[in-house]
């Protein structure tokens, strides 16, 4: 019979930030046959030396229409979490981190 003792999680991944669109969004069909919309926003660092350009995919249907409309500049907030993309590349398995929007909204 196992004792196991349960551990609580505290895990929390929830992004809130603002900042500027980098380029066009780029809408994508995966093998799966589900669809992403990817593009970049710009962050300034807290202390204004430098900034931080993050990879941003929208996958549920208002995400997805928003993110395709974008323009580079623009300025806007996203809310989501931050997850691990693993795929099959020609060298091997590949990975990036990836914010995935779950709203978007211009200001």
């Amino acid at each position: 019979m196992s004792t196991k003792k349960e551990v609580e999680d505290y895990s929390q991944n929830e992004v809130n930030m603002r900042g500027r669109v980098s380029g066009t969004s780029i809408e994508k069909v995966l093998p799966s046959g589900d669809k992403v919309v990817e593009f970049r926003i710009i962050i300034a660092r807290a202390d204004r030396s430098g900034v931080d350009t993050l990879d941003v995919g929208a996958w549920n249907a208002r995400s997805l229409r928003t993110a395709l409309s974008l323009k580079e500049q623009e300025w806007i907030e996203i809310t989501g979490s931050v997850h691990r993309r693993f795929w099959q590349g020609s060298t091997g398995v590949a990975s990036r981190w990836q914010v995935e929007a779950s709203t978007i909204s211009r200001f």
